[in-house]
């Protein structure tokens, strides 16, 4: 990919990542009161809550985070090569 290509993408990109963390925090918190029945996870330093419960809520929500990035950055790529005809990540 050019290196004009390249900067015409990165606004998109960083527009894609903070999409990520608004949409996998609001899918996150829909799923943790599902498993868990609380409205809020556990938190590293709170001392009501065991090491498993707190690294099974990091777990899931790094997971979660993880998968709506690559679906929407995904999607930003696609859109992109749709737009140029070029791949932003080649």
């Amino acid at each position: 990919m050019s290196k004009g290509a390249k900067i015409a993408y990165r606004p998109i990109g960083l527009l894609g990542g903070v999409l990520a963390g608004i949409v996998s925090g609001i899918v996150f918190k829909q799923v943790w009161k599902a498993v868990a029945n609380e409205d809020d996870a556990p938190k590293a330093l709170e001392s009501d809550y065991s090491m498993k419960e707190v690294v099974l809520a990091a777990a899931i929500q790094g997971a979660i985070f993880a998968a709506t990035k690559a679906a929407i950055d995904r999607a930003g790529a696609r859109g992109f090569t749709k737009l140029t005809g070029t791949w932003p990540g080649d």
